[in-house]
């Protein structure tokens, strides 16, 4: 079978795509093919100055790019609101949902403008707060598609729904991994409810498998000057960032594609290799704590999905 890339993205003309995270790694990566595809493109993004600068460079070669920065600062409830309200008022409908942008620090906890742990504020509870003020308008798409993003660091995750803020043990890498074990819930609980609603929209998970993007570069600045060189020599070892991107491609653009499925490399441990359907960690396809993760993201940001 031929391996799927970015060039086997069908024609995404009349398509309207939201891409988080837009202006570097993956999901400017993601933006780039989308426009290059014909999509119009909207780069959610917390600066829209470094969105700005990417974007000329994606007209660089994509000169005829439809392709727009707005401002999204998933670490504020108040920023999520103000940008769905934009696109709701802009936009009759969205085709795409990439929930794409993540962080990772490696240093002391931190918290969210709402008091969130940043790790599972930002890459869960901000997307979850996003999709739910979307859906409304990606119903009306023609197609439409919600695509989380996970990661191989959510298999070693286990979600403690007594502590989801790492109050108790802070530990950064076992925050992060449980946030992406939380990102892998919720795509797939989503599928579930909207199966169950009898929504078009589909609900798909991905991941990078590891590639070399910025995420762990910013994270290795707050470390010594031995971690940033043991970084920076296991980033000249990883895939590359475009063959990272193909996995949330696919499932946001190929045909067939399934809601509930999930993608990631077929390469050995998932680091690498073509694009394939993989299975998750347990936990992340248990609907009882997918109903459980869904209350406890309801409760502490007050939105609700449509």
């Amino acid at each position: 079978m031929t391996e799927w890339t970015e060039r086997d993205i069908p024609d995404q003309s009349g398509r309207v795509a939201v891409v988080t995270g837009a202006n570097s790694g993956l999901g400017l990566v993601t933006a780039t093919e989308l426009a290059r595809s014909g999509a119009h493109v909207v780069m959610a993004v917390r600066d829209t100055a470094a969105a700005e600068r990417a974007a000329e460079d994606i007209r660089g070669t994509v000169p005829d790019a439809l392709i727009e920065a707005r401002r999204l600062d998933l670490a504020s409830l108040d920023s999520v609101r103000a940008f769905a309200k934009g696109m709701n008022d802009d936009f009759p409908a969205i085709d795409l949902l990439v929930n794409n942008a993540g962080v990772l620090h490696l240093g002391p906890a931190r918290t969210t403008a709402d008091g969130f742990e940043t790790h599972f504020g930002v890459n869960m509870l901000g997307h979850f707060a996003l999709t739910g003020l979307l859906l409304g308008i990606l119903g009306r798409a023609e197609a439409p598609r919600v695509v989380s993003i996970s990661s191989t660091a959510h298999r070693g995750a286990r979600l403690d729904f007594d502590d989801l803020m790492s109050r108790n043990t802070f530990r950064p890498r076992r925050a992060y991994a449980r946030s992406k074990l939380a990102c892998t819930v919720y795509g797939f609980e989503l599928h579930r409810r909207l199966e169950k609603a009898g929504s078009p929209v589909l609900s798909v998970v991905a991941h990078p498998g590891i590639c070399r993007t910025n995420l762990s570069p910013r994270a290795f600045k707050e470390r010594s000057a031995i971690s940033r060189a043991v970084d920076r020599a296991t980033q000249r070892a990883f895939p590359s960032v475009q063959g990272g991107a193909r996995s949330q491609l696919h499932a946001a653009t190929a045909p067939g594609v399934r809601g509930g499925q999930f993608y990631g490399p077929s390469g050995f441990q998932e680091i690498r290799g073509p694009v394939a359907t993989t299975e998750p960690n347990p936990q992340a396809a248990d609907p009882a704590c997918g109903k459980k993760l869904w209350a406890a993201a309801e409760e502490l940001t007050g939105i609700s999905h449509p």
